[in-house]
């Protein structure tokens, strides 16, 4: 008898078949490439509200998730449409919006205002962001994010703590970088083997 899927796996097959579409556009097959083109801006297209809603249904709702949920990932499905990439494990919302910064320094008002903003106004602001970080070429996790934003629903106070999270991420001191460090990934710090604007 086949054990049905956790939660936590459904999260996981769904983030992941959203960055199926990313290596579906560079794989140099025709076919798959124009198909994952039209999906993104199925995708993109579902921001916009109302019945737009519905051209994301069938990329979220073939991964089963719980109806508490599904708000939070069509939300993700929208962001990672605009800002499609490979995988970037343990690059958090605020370590990558640091690497945001260090490349354009005005973004730091974006982030303080992510950080601050109430429950309705944070996807706007997340699609501002995520923009901001399509044009620096800086990658996010989405597992993160997807995983993040479902912690926020759960209470006012788990909210404050995934905040406190990406300010403790964003403003976190960075350590000198020794020649034994250069090949050490260090969870702190994101993939340290990936380039900082993978």
């Amino acid at each position: 008898m086949n054990t049905p899927p956790t939660v936590g796996q459904r999260r996981d097959a769904f983030v992941r078949s959203l960055y199926g579409l990313h290596y579906a556009l560079d794989s140099g097959n025709p076919h798959k490439s124009g198909e994952a083109r039209r999906t993104l801006a199925r995708l993109r297209r579902s921001f916009t509200g109302g019945r737009q809603e519905a051209e994301a249904y069938d990329v979220v709702f073939p991964h089963d998730p719980p109806e508490r949920e599904q708000q939070v990932w069509l939300l993700v499905a929208g962001l990672f449409a605009l800002h499609p990439h490979g995988v970037a494990r343990g690059r958090g919302l605020g370590l990558a919006m640091r690497n945001l910064v260090e490349k354009r320094s005005t973004a730091a008002r974006r982030f303080t205002q992510l950080l601050s903003v109430d429950p309705p106004a944070l996807p706007h602001y997340l699609r501002q962001a995520i923009q901001l970080l399509r044009a620096e070429d800086v990658a996010v996790d989405y597992h993160r994010l997807l995983a993040d934003l479902v912690d926020m629903q759960e209470s006012a106070e788990q909210a404050h703590r995934t905040r406190l999270r990406w300010a403790r991420e964003y403003h976190r001191p960075k350590r000198p970088t020794t020649p034994t460090d250069r090949t050490h990934t260090d969870p702190a710090e994101g993939v340290a083997a990936a380039p900082a604007n993978a």
